[in-house]
């Protein structure tokens, strides 16, 4: 490439680096292998000829799947290895001040970002995952699916089927509309700031699942939490063991749905410090079913502070 077409061509890119992220994020979970990923499609383009390129997005699109496909792969013994239920790195949009629209109106209504979704996908195959995310969400052809995989357009039809059953079995729906689901949230902090373990309970399914993700860096469950009478006390200790530092939550848009990040404040006086992320799903009987809370820190590096 000259000088001049290349910075057309990045250009270009650049018209795409949004939509291809987020195929990456939803295949892998993680907004810094994404990015990783993404680059490395960058890196692909400058070493072909643009102008044997008819479709820019799509050779981008099968080019970061390809590039994706072999990170899970590679991704299956690490996660293995992970100490602990590991959880999706979480995307947060922060809202800037008290006068900011409510969560519940700012919130995306994409079900293929939800906290929920990405941890079944983390269940399928390499290839269930690649397949489903690039025909079921972004409706990438068949026989594009099956170039990416490597295998014929039946076999990448078959991936895609047995994935879309997995999701349809094991992903919950979303019951509580995004104001129901502000309001629940807000009687979850105010009790849990509160140290009010009844009233949390109250507000918990009985057979609440709590999962948390500490990676092993930091103090988390290594096993989900069931039951309300249980997650409501690990909850309430969370909050007793940050004494005697102070704590303080915001009201933010994790992975499209209203959800919450955790500051404490040092006794010293020092800054608050980014501790955790946490989503709720609210069911059709307007309690909580599932808790998420990631705490490891190397998930929580691209929240804006």
């Amino acid at each position: 490439m000259t000088d001049v077409t290349q910075a057309e061509v990045a250009s270009e890119f650049e018209q795409h680096r949004t939509h291809l992220t987020g195929v990456a994020y939803r295949m892998l979970g993680s907004i810094a292998d994404a990015e990783d990923a993404v680059q490395d499609a960058w890196l692909r383009l400058q070493r072909v000829d643009r102008s044997e390129i008819e479709d820019l997005r799509g050779w981008l699109t099968t080019v970061t799947g390809r590039l994706c496909l072999d990170r899970l792969r590679s991704a299956r013994a690490t996660r293995e290895a992970y100490v602990g239920p590991w959880l999706p790195e979480p995307l947060v949009t922060r809202l800037p001040d008290a006068s900011a629209p409510d969560p519940a109106d700012v919130a995306v209504l994409d079900e293929s970002i939800r906290m929920a979704l990405l941890v079944v996908l983390e269940h399928l195959t390499p290839e269930q995952r690649v397949a489903f995310v690039l025909h079921d969400i972004f409706g990438v052809p068949f026989d594009g699916v099956a170039g990416v995989l490597g295998v014929s357009t039946e076999a990448a039809r078959q991936h895609a089927s047995r994935a879309r059953r997995a999701v349809h079995d094991r992903a919950p729906r979303r019951s509580a509309p995004p104001d129901e689901h502000r309001a629940v949230l807000e009687a979850f902090l105010a009790a849990v700031r509160h140290g009010e373990l009844q009233g949390l309970v109250k507000l918990l399914d009985p057979d609440v699942v709590l999962t948390s993700d500490g990676g092993g860096l930091v103090q988390a469950a290594r096993r989900p939490i069931e039951g309300a009478d249980r997650v409501g006390r690990f909850l309430l200790g969370i909050v007793e063991k940050a004494r005697p530092a102070d704590w303080a939550a915001e009201h933010a848009i994790v992975n499209g749905e209203p959800g919450m990040i955790g500051w404490v404040l040092p006794p010293d006086g020092g800054e608050h410090v980014l501790v955790g992320v946490v989503t709720v799903d609210v069911g059709e009987s307007g309690l909580v079913e599932r808790v998420a809370l990631v705490v490891n820190p190397e998930k929580l590096t691209h929240i804006p502070v």
